[in-house]
């Protein structure tokens, strides 16, 4: 009920489909699967993104979290997806989002390109990952997010939804990431441990 109530909402069109999934490196790539709107409730109202943040989806598919925060919070918001087709997807989503909301499409870009390939911008400082890719991937990116805040320094945060133990021990151990938050999905986390959010901030 709630994905047919926020992409009418949002005028998008974000559900699974059987073709969203990348066609090339599947061992480092996970397949599309966007974050429920149920759990992206439960997310912010928990957790604050101020109009000033600007918001960083890897692995993006078809931009599902993009226009929520957006339409929500005000922030500016990028995705990076590799696969052509929910790229695709996630700009005419935009194109119909702009129209319906009037706003600008300046706050809203999406990136065709391998996650570890994106150049993280100076003003980036929130970044989610929805388990979309392998450690060795996920790695790269936080090294690459490290880098841009030793050329910049500002407050950085990381929000992982279903995170993986890899994902946590990397950061706990072999990071300056610490943990700040934990939001559970309280109907959800009973029958898997997993449906939950860690945010972890930069120290």
């Amino acid at each position: 009920m709630k994905e047919h109530y926020y992409d009418k909402l949002l005028n998008i069109k974000t559900s699974r489909d059987p073709h969203g999934g990348p066609s090339s490196q599947s061992l480092h790539y996970h397949p599309y699967e966007p974050t429920p709107y149920s759990a992206l409730e439960e997310l912010f109202r928990h957790y604050h993104v101020k109009s000033s943040d600007r918001v960083v989806d890897f692995g993006c598919g078809k931009g599902r979290l993009n226009f929520y925060i957006h339409y929500f919070f005000h922030a500016s918001v990028t995705g990076v997806e590799m696969n052509e087709t929910l790229y695709q997807a996630a700009v005419e989503n935009r194109g119909s989002y702009v129209r319906r909301t009037k706003s600008s499409r300046v706050s809203i870009q999406f990136y065709c390109c391998l996650a570890e390939e994106f150049e993280i911008d100076a003003r980036d400082n929130r970044f989610y990952f929805f388990n979309p890719f392998s450690i060795q991937v996920f790695r790269k990116i936080v090294n690459n997010i490290l880098l841009s805040v030793e050329n910049v320094e500002r407050d950085v945060e990381l929000v992982l939804y279903y995170p993986s133990a890899d994902y946590i021990y990397f950061l706990e151990n072999q990071t300056s990431f610490e943990f700040k938050q934990e939001i559970i999905l309280p109907h959800l986390i009973e029958h898997n441990p997993n449906e939950r959010f860690l945010v972890y901030r930069l120290i």
